[in-house]
């Protein structure tokens, strides 16, 4: 036998065995055992704070395998989270299944811990924080970015502005220096009054 196939034998062992012990779990004599190692919090606790350390209970979220690792579900908050021990971390979720944690509980109701009402409440400075708050918070950062925009438009515009009168102004010099300049005084009109000037002395 091959190395590649001495390793598919061995994964495959591993899989039927670890189907073997989802339907063990599922049995009378499984259960009980299983209810032990919850009294003893052998699976590890709740990491939420307002669980109070409640011991938890392996479950699968897929009956496949090679679907997803185990997860640990605490009967108080009615969570699923990740194990912290690694060796928990790399089992299959199809190693213990989607039910038994749940029939464990219904089997033995005197393990079921009382729901958690408890609920986490951000507070800023003592006070809670009003439902609406976020939805302000967010409209008042859209504000202030069209405030920051705003400005900067107006500054391309100005040179925009600039520009248009020096156009202007280049074309309006350009229209004077194409005109003709203005006439001068007509000499005819000059000598008419110089002429006059002596007759008018002669008269006096």
């Amino acid at each position: 036998m091959t190395e590649a196939q001495q390793e598919m034998v061995e994964g495959a062992a591993e899989t039927l065995y670890g189907l073997i012990h989802a339907r063990y779990v599922l049995t009378v004599r499984g259960l009980a055992a299983m209810a032990e190692k919850f009294r003893a919090g052998e699976f590890g606790r709740c990491p939420r704070v307002l669980c109070h350390g409640q011991p938890c209970l392996p479950v699968g979220v897929s009956d496949l395998p090679r679907q997803a690792t185990v997860k640990l579900f605490c009967p108080r908050c009615e969570e699923a989270y990740y194990p912290r021990s690694r060796l928990h971390g790399n089992l299959d979720g199809a190693y213990f299944g989607t039910t038994m944690a749940h029939l464990l509980l219904l089997t033995y109701p005197a393990l079921r811990p009382t729901k958690s009402t408890e609920a986490f409440v951000p507070r800023i400075f003592g006070f809670k924080i009003h439902p609406s708050a976020h939805r302000i918070a967010a409209g008042s950062g859209a504000e202030r970015k069209l405030r920051r925009v705003q400005p900067a438009s107006r500054g391309a515009a100005a040179p925009a502005a600039g520009a248009a009168s020096n156009g202007t102004t280049s074309s309006q010099q350009k229209a004077g220096a194409g005109a003709a300049p203005p006439a001068s005084p007509q000499p005819e009109a000059q000598d008419v009054a110089m002429d006059s000037a002596p007759s008018a002395n002669a008269a006096a």
